[in-house]
């Protein structure tokens, strides 16, 4: 049985890592609240720009006049893979490897053999990753996370919006984290680029037929909104990964409370139980000097 000394450093130990995750867990739950507050306000944004341009290119006659649109033979790829700068957050990032690892297996394992398969880590999580493991990795936007705005999103989209329309990427697509609550992310695989066109069971037959009046002009919109949209689209992206990663950091850091709360009850039950069988072994000690002294 361990000694009093051992068991009270132990329980001294746990307490101190439960006051840490206790802490965390509320520094967690701030985060979250500011994160989740972006992405509801970014969502119906996102939603009706996309809305929009879908409807504009459902009108098109001729899809070539959208150049982001362009399907080709899928010869060379990007994967844009989202994940945290730190750990903590249970299996946040362990699902976007396992999500990235199993897009490729499915759809990308030739372009991958061929080595034309490229990974855009954002998050230190993602970079750590795949370098180790020797993929090739474009280190350039990796530290978005960290601080994410808006600027330095809409740079990284304009890098990957430029390659594409360059020729040097046939299909981009983005895996990341939804977040669907405190305690449920999602991990999507999502096609960013070529644009994908508006199924058009669900809409109206006469959306093809509908004769656009474009203001100030059919170019404009193509060349302004439809860039726009993809940056919003991208951004969103970032967010929903951030809220999902406080959110499962939250959920980690409660669940690590809890189990050091189990830990402590069995430590001090160890601790009661070893003082008593001390207490125990003094008094029997006591009792059989005194015998032996009464004998003697």
């Amino acid at each position: 049985m361990a000694n009093l000394k051992e068991v009270k450093g132990r329980i001294q130990s746990v307490v101190s890592t439960q006051q840490i995750t206790k802490a965390m867990k509320m520094v967690a739950a701030a985060k979250l609240r500011r994160a989740q507050d972006r992405i509801i306000q970014m969502r119906p944004y996102s939603q009706k720009l996309s809305e929009i341009i879908q409807n504009v290119s459902a009108g098109q006659s001729d899809s070539t006049d959208n150049p982001y649109s362009e399907e080709r033979s899928i010869e060379r790829v990007l994967l844009v893979v989202v994940t945290s700068d730190r750990g903590l957050c249970g299996a946040f990032n362990s699902s976007i490897f396992k999500g990235t690892k199993a897009l490729i297996a499915e759809k990308y394992s030739l372009v991958e053999a061929a080595g034309n398969l490229e990974i855009l880590p954002i998050g230190k999580k993602a970079l750590e990753h795949f370098t180790k493991r020797k993929y090739n990795v474009i280190k350039t936007y990796s530290h978005l996370i960290e601080k994410l705005n808006f600027a330095d999103a809409k740079e990284a989209a304009e890098m990957v919006m430029a390659d594409f329309l360059d020729g040097k990427y046939d299909r981009v697509d983005i895996v990341y984290n939804e977040f669907k609550n405190v305690a449920t992310q999602i991990v999507k695989k999502e096609q960013f680029l070529p644009i994908q066109e508006i199924e058009t069971e669900e809409m109206d037959d006469s959306y093809g037929e509908i004769d656009y009046i474009y203001e100030p002009s059919k170019d404009f919109i193509f060349d302004e909104l439809v860039p726009k949209s993809l940056k919003i689209q991208f951004y969103k992206t970032l967010l929903e990964s951030n809220a999902s990663e406080h959110g499962a950091r939250m959920t980690a850091m409660d669940k690590a409370t809890e189990n050091a709360d189990d830990l402590l009850k069995e430590l001090r039950l160890t601790y009661n139980r070893t003082r008593q069988a001390a207490i125990t072994k003094e008094i029997l000690e006591i009792v059989g000097g005194a015998e032996a002294l009464a004998q003697g």
